[in-house]
């Protein structure tokens, strides 16, 4: 038997409407009166009144009704200051859950307390209700702006086993939840430094390399389909002008070729490497480095790195929303020895493989935990 199946084992569970065991920041007009014995009074600030509270290094928490990691001072935040281990879900918006133990400023949330802490562990009632979203989604309702019927929100059961129990499936989750945070902020830090090595690699001065256009190393072109002859199980992978490639039934090239949108709100943003058969949108262009100048490897860096600056500097309007032919033709590009170019790809690859790769980089090992972390909270908060 696994620790897990251990912990649940025989566990007697009582079942209890949320309004049984929490206190609100305000009365609700749908609910009735002796659901609602007491409320705790909170300043609430308006979006307008928070963005000037800012702080990069503070240690108050300013709860948005986003999830963000804004903070503030204790100077700033002056009276309007709380002190509580407290969940917050937005009065208007999109669902969230938030949790928060300490001192903070609230913007426009619903804010709960537990009733009795040696009843009721307050994450655990956090990580109940982040299992139940979907339950709690469906509370907000209207049109436009959607707001939660608080009355729905109150009469919710939940299972509330013992106590040593709920603060061992927190501290299950907790660990989940520190881990991925962890590797997300690796993630970050690398990606950092990524941004700095590839900048550093591929600035070179005017004297120091050949410099040649793109249309001297490369072959330019286009394809020939419209969004709308994708097909969803195709056999070949069809390039259009989104971050996520389609899929066609037929292919057009069967090259090493960098991939870009021609026009749209992925204009210099969105690079796609091709290796083999795909077919390509006729809004999207297809760079193909001449082999024998330039490893095609080293180009797809350069031009991540560079094109979009080169764009915005040579484009007539304030906003790129479309590119032509003759701008990559005249793309200015520094072609150091071959040895040079593989030097500078074989660093590059690593930082790409260890800050983007779904397949065996940082994302992948943070969309495990996840997955673990789900898997989890699913097993932990399901008592039947």
């Amino acid at each position: 038997m696994s620790k897990l199946e251990q912990l649940l084992q025989g566990v007697e569970v009582e079942w209890k409407a949320i309004w049984e065991v929490t206190s609100w920041d305000k009365k609700f007009n749908a609910v009735d009166n002796f659901k609602q014995p007491r409320t705790i009074k909170y300043h609430h600030l308006l979006s307008n009144e928070i963005k000037p509270l800012i702080l990069e290094n503070g240690n108050v928490k300013l709860l948005t009704t986003n999830e963000t990691d804004f903070w503030t001072s204790e100077e700033l935040a002056g009276k309007l200051i709380s002190n509580d281990e407290v969940i917050a879900i937005p009065w208007g918006g999109n669902t969230i859950v938030q949790y928060y133990k300490g001192k903070f400023l609230t913007g426009d949330n619903r804010i709960a307390i537990s009733n009795d802490r040696e009843y009721l562990n307050t994450k655990y009632l956090y990580y109940y209700l982040k299992n139940n979203i979907r339950l709690l989604s469906s509370f907000y309702r209207g049109a436009g702006i959607k707001h939660p019927s608080m009355s729905s929100v109150l009469d919710t059961i939940i299972p509330i086993p013992p106590l040593p129990v709920q603060a061992e499936i927190v501290r299950i989750l907790d660990t989940f939840t520190e881990l991925t945070a962890e590797l997300t902020a690796e993630l970050t830090a690398r990606k950092k430094q990524y941004g700095y090595y590839r900048e550093a690699l591929l600035s070179f001065d005017e004297g120091e390399v050949e410099w040649k256009t793109l249309g001297e190393v490369a072959i330019i072109g286009t394809g020939k389909h419209d969004t709308q002859d994708a097909i969803e199980n195709g056999d070949y992978i069809f390039y259009a002008r989104g971050i996520n490639p389609l899929k066609l039934d037929t292919y057009d090239f069967e090259e090493t070729a960098i991939i870009t949108a021609g026009d749209g709100v992925g204009v210099g943003k969105v690079f796609h490497w091709a290796v083999g058969k795909y077919a390509l949108h006729q809004r999207a262009y297809r760079i193909v480095p001449n082999e024998k100048e330039v490893n095609p490897r080293y180009v797809y860096h350069y031009i991540v790195t560079k094109f979009y600056s080169y764009i915005e500097k040579t484009s007539v309007s304030s906003s790129v929303t479309s590119m032509r032919k003759p701008m990559f033709l005249k793309f200015p590009i520094p072609i150091p020895s071959l040895s040079e170019q593989a030097r500078i790809v074989s660093i590059l690859d690593k930082f790409d493989t260890l800050t983007t790769s779904i397949s065996e980089g940082l994302p992948k090992e943070i969309e495990l935990r996840k997955k673990q972390y789900e898997y989890y909270r699913e097993k932990l908060l399901t008592f039947v």
